[in-house]
């Protein structure tokens, strides 16, 4: 099968065309036909050599966003038949195989029926974002009706599901962003308020709209300097939710309001095995809501096919994309 592989770490430029074997079913897994992934930032740290014990080995199929149709069944798995059509963050990392190829061999358990309202693209661009948003605002950050909930970046992967998936439980919520294009995306996504943050600092927001008193919780997309921002953003005894926090950092703000601090890393199911379940449990709720009309990916309008992989990633590393790159298999 024809698969866009990298045989040695560097920029976008490395991914090479190659026929590799194709992958037959083993028990507990299903082979998909690859219709569409998307790119996320792990995908270009992997692909970089910066996360180098996360990587497969070379020569290394990347990409963990598919959606496809199942095409062959593994022993065990009783949920999905040849010729469903199904979503999932199922690989490109260690000891599995990625998305950037004709066929991916995926563990059922990561899987879940495709949102039949969705295409195939829109679809690959919603697994690993949507298991970060979900599991950081339920699982970690237990986020209800009636609280302050601060989403930073109201338009990146995660923080365009994060406003939905907060607004869901009933929160109140308030997401940041940089133009007035991106804030009056994250008001149609559902946030309450908008809030440029250019344009006022931390203390000023968080006195305008919580008369100082602080967000109940503060989900911190970004990481580096804007993590210390959500320390500073949050209430007395609140909650600081982060999925980018390989970076020092001063702790007296979170011991000064006895904040609780989580850090979400979903690739851990992936890579350790244990609670994958989790992961597809996730992705049937998902399913669930986006058929409902209560929650839609943001697309960046330039798509790409995977012969244009590269290019695909040099946009998401131009951070001059607005929502997910996603991919389309047209081999």
């Amino acid at each position: 099968m024809k698969a866009q592989v990298i045989k040695k770490f560097g920029d976008s430029s490395v991914f090479e065309l190659e026929d590799i074997p194709k992958p037959e079913a083993i028990s507990g897994h299903v082979v998909i036909q690859v219709k569409a992934t998307s790119v996320n930032p792990i995908d270009t740290k992997v692909r970089s050599g910066a996360v180098a014990a996360v990587a497969p080995e070379f020569p290394a199929v990347l990409h963990g966003d598919v959606a496809g149709v199942v095409s062959e069944v593994g022993e065990g798995v009783t949920n999905f038949k040849v010729g469903d059509e199904v979503y999932g963050c199922a690989g490109g990392f260690k000891g599995t195989g990625g998305a950037l190829a004709e066929y991916m061999l995926a563990d059922a358990q990561l899987l879940a029926p495709k949102p039949k309202n969705l295409t195939m693209a829109q679809a690959a661009s919603l697994p690993l974002v949507t298991i970060t948003a979900w599991e950081s605002l339920f699982n970690r950050g237990n986020v209800h009706r009636s609280q302050d909930v601060l989403v930073h970046a109201a338009t990146g992967g995660v923080g365009h599901v994060a406003i939905q998936l907060a607004k869901h439980a009933g929160a109140n919520v308030f997401a940041t962003a940089s133009t007035d294009e991106k804030l009056s995306i994250g008001k149609r996504l559902g946030a309450d308020v908008v809030i440029n943050y250019r344009e006022q600092s931390v203390e000023e927001y968080v006195k305008e709209y919580t008369n100082g008193k602080g967000f109940d919780v503060v989900f911190d997309t970004v990481g580096g300097e804007n993590l210390d921002r959500s320390f500073q953003a949050a209430a007395m005894y609140g909650t600081v939710l982060g999925i980018a926090a390989r970076s020092t950092h001063d702790l007296s703000p979170l011991h000064g309001k006895a904040l609780s601090l989580h850090i979400t890393f979903m690739l851990l199911k992936i890579l350790n095995k244990e609670h994958r379940q989790d992961h597809g449990e996730i992705l049937r709720e998902v399913t669930k809501l986006v058929e409902e009309g209560k929650l839609q990916p943001l697309v960046e309008e330039k798509s790409f096919t995977f012969d244009q992989v590269s290019e695909a990633h040099a946009l998401l590393e131009s951070n001059q994309a607005l929502g997910k790159v996603v991919l389309t298999n047209e081999w």
